[in-house]
Formats: structure tokens, sequence, C-alpha cells
């Protein structure tokens, strides 16, 4: 188990992805998980209150729609949370932080900025184009 000093932050002046930075990501998509659970949490105490009380039809729509959309919220946090699990799973078998498609080095700022990225940017970008391609057909 490595401890983190607590003002730790991948530097590009290190080893990709050596032990610390390993853990640091590794801390970041559980306290990401455990956020996204928490919220999910709230969401099915608020729903298990009930049904909907409001006479007024237009107040009963404006509760429907927002169930509605904090339902659809919910969702893709569980896509979301798959994700993350799938980036656990990674870090595990050690290939987190390099391209799926190249092996290369995914590069910390897009994994500071995305940590369940599994693509590199040019990778990314190039599968965005192959998407844009298919779709306009």
């Amino acid at each position: 188990m490595i401890t983190l000093p607590p003002d730790y932050r991948p530097s590009d002046n290190e080893e990709f992805m050596n032990p610390l930075q390993v853990e640091y990501f590794r801390q970041k998509l559980l306290r990401w998980r455990l956020d996204l659970l928490k919220e999910a949490d709230g969401t099915l105490a608020s729903l298990s209150e009930g049904g909907i009380h409001e006479s007024d039809i237009t107040d009963r729509a404006s509760v429907e729609t927002d169930r509605a959309f904090e339902l659809r919220t919910r969702d893709r946090a569980r896509k979301l949370i798959t994700k993350i699990n799938m980036a656990l799973e990674r870090i595990d078998d050690g290939s987190y932080g390099f391209c799926e498609e190249t092996g290369e080095p995914i590069g910390l700022k897009r994994l500071e900025a995305r940590p369940i990225a599994t693509l590199s940017i040019d990778a990314q970008e190039r599968h965005e184009r192959m998407e844009k391609v298919h779709r306009d057909d």
C-alpha cells in the first residue's frame, strides 16, 4: 500500500505511471465513484418518498419533468460508474494510463481532466473523425 503525500500531484518530471501516480489516480477514481453513489442514494431516497401529491396539473407536470430529468442523470451516472470500475480494473492489470489503440501514454493532463480516458488525444480525435464520417453517410 502506497501512502501519498497530502499535496502530491503527478508531474511530467516523474516516470509515467509510477506507483505514486497510479495510487493518485486510484484514489481519484474511488472518490469520484463514492460521490456518484452518494448522489444516487439521495435520488433513491427522494423517489421513494411516495407519489406526486401536487393537485395543480402544472405543478404535477413540473414534478414529473424533474423526476424524469433526475432519472436520466442517474442513468448517466450509472454508466459513468461502470467506466470508473473499468478504469480501476486497468489500474489493477497495469494498463491504466496507456492508449488502448496505440499503447502510448495518454498523458497526465488528459488523465487529470478525464481519469476514465482510454485513448490518447490523437487516437480520440481519429476515432471522432471516423464517427463523423460514418454518421454523415
